[in-house]
């Protein structure tokens, strides 16, 4: 910034796309269009589950500790959510429990002064966010907005030597615009240094308030679906997959296990069940499953080991990917046993190849 130069961040988040893949099974599935930049931010479904801190899954909420602060916190209000996002970080944890009790009306509400109550009134009096900065700045001592930020930003990086420049324009500004007395201009000033070291950007919590608020709702709503696209989203990490799995079956969503015949690439809803994916297997990968599926789609099912082996490409799908199939009961479709199918690999591939040759040969 002191050469001039404008610093960007650009965010990339993987639950976006997993908003996205639950929307458009949603529409197939159900054929119900889901406007998410439109939802209901009442929705009394959403804030149930909320409540009961249903959120593995659900954006910025997984953790444990997160977990916990919601059941006490009891949300209503989406300001609520956005709140508790920014508060949930290292330096204003502690401010949660004051957060809580306030809401609650367990302890009482206070402001330093009358002024501040519009500003601070969403949060219970507590200086969450920057932008709450900014304005008292502006209503208290009559800075500009311009100067309010640089207010902040000086704040943020507790400077002393501008903090102290800072102290005496502020409470001199108070007296001028609002007739504070120098000492409760102080006072005021010292609490809102305070917080605004922890301050954060209201803009940005909002932001992934509302990411969080879409895949509470998609949770809710349409549980199925939005487990579908949230597995899929982890298929090649084998650390964090299971653990999904696991959670669609505690939601009474069951897991019907893989089938060349059936299973599509990515996981999928079918009969309020979920279909497992052939991309999800360990060692089938993308590229397999993708083979067996368009095969599948252009000739129709595949009878037995000998004809898949025939039909798929051999460089897509070798005698690894085979074997993991077997292993996890994706042919067990055929009728025969996992056993007998996995000792016959070899003369599958063996014989496919040399029908491929046969084809090749013109013979």
């Amino acid at each position: 910034e002191k050469c001039g130069l404008l610093k960007m961040d650009f965010l990339g988040l993987k639950t976006l796309t997993v908003l996205k893949e639950s929307v458009d099974l949603v529409k197939i599935t159900r054929g119900i269009e889901v406007d998410l930049e439109n939802l209901p931010l009442d929705d009394e479904q959403t804030f149930a589950l909320f409540r009961r801190a249903d959120t593995v899954g659900v954006f910025q909420l997984e953790s444990s500790g997160m977990q916990r602060y919601l059941e006490e916190l009891q949300p209503s209000r989406i300001e609520e959510i956005i709140a508790i996002l920014a508060l949930y970080r290292p330096g204003p944890m502690d401010m949660i429990k004051v957060f809580v009790r306030r809401k609650k009306g367990l302890e009482k509400t206070v402001y330093d002064h009358p002024l501040l109550e519009p500003i601070l009134k969403e949060t219970y009096g507590i200086m969450v966010y920057q932008e709450q900065v900014q304005r008292a700045a502006q209503v208290l001592a009559g800075y500009s907005l311009g100067h309010a930020d640089m207010l902040r930003r000086a704040m943020g990086k507790k400077n002393s030597v501008e903090m102290a420049k800072e102290r005496a324009g502020f409470i001199a500004g108070c007296m001028k615009t609002n007739g504070i007395k120098a000492d409760s201009a102080g006072q005021i000033f010292d609490n809102i240094e305070k917080f605004a070291g922890y301050g954060f950007n209201k803009a940005h919590a909002a932001a992934y308030g509302i990411v969080t608020f879409q895949t509470a709702y998609m949770k809710a709503h349409f549980p199925a679906e939005f487990m579908c696209a949230q597995i899929s989203s982890e298929i090649g990490n084998f650390d964090k997959l299971p653990g999904f799995v696991s959670e669609a079956d505690n939601m009474g969503l069951k897991v019907m296990p893989p089938d060349v015949n059936r299973s599509f690439e990515r996981f999928i809803p079918e009969d309020g069940k979920i279909l497992y994916g052939l991309a999800g297997i360990k060692n089938v990968g993308q590229g397999a499953a993708e083979a067996i599926v368009n095969e599948r789609k252009s000739k129709g099912p595949f009878k037995g080991l000998a004809d898949f082996c025939e039909r798929v490409d051999p460089a897509a799908v070798n005698k690894r990917v085979l074997e993991a199939l077997i292993k996890c009961g994706a042919m067990d479709s055929f009728g025969i046993h996992r056993a007998r199918l996995f000792n016959n690999i070899d003369f599958a591939l063996s014989r496919a190849a040399e029908k491929i040759r046969e084809k090749a040969s013109g013979q």
